[in-house]
């Protein structure tokens, strides 16, 4: 038996709106990686769509279920706190490996990674 029917409707409606809208963000985040011109600029939109989208989702979840529980549920946090963690990384290890092809393209050989000392004058 599902609970969504002793849900008070202040809470159902904050709820539906915050998941609507977590998941409207995460949408024009998708779109936002199939139209944008280049592969720097594609990176920027899912990422903050993902972000921003899961933590509207999130907070509807948390709010849905400490309403059914009467008690204060945080397993969403750690949810959040992965996502907006990891997120961010994600996209600068693949900048930066887009970054290191495109010299490699560009320059016809892998850049010189551990460059010679220079003495301190």
């Amino acid at each position: 038996m599902s609970g969504a029917p002793d849900l008070p409707l202040w809470a159902a409606l904050l709820v539906s709106f915050l998941v609507l809208s977590g998941a409207l963000i995460t949408l024009i985040g998708s779109v936002g990686l199939l139209r944008l011109p280049d592969f720097y600029a594609r990176t920027h939109a899912p990422s903050l769509g993902a972000t921003l989208g899961t933590g509207c989702i999130l907070i509807g979840s948390m709010i849905a279920f400490s309403v059914l529980q009467t008690r204060f549920l945080v397993h969403e946090l750690l949810i959040a706190a992965f996502v907006t963690l990891t997120t961010p990384v994600t996209l600068m290890l693949l900048a930066r490996a887009a970054l290191y092809r495109d010299r490699v393209e560009r320059t016809g050989s892998a850049p010189d990674t551990d460059p010679e000392p220079t003495e301190l004058s």
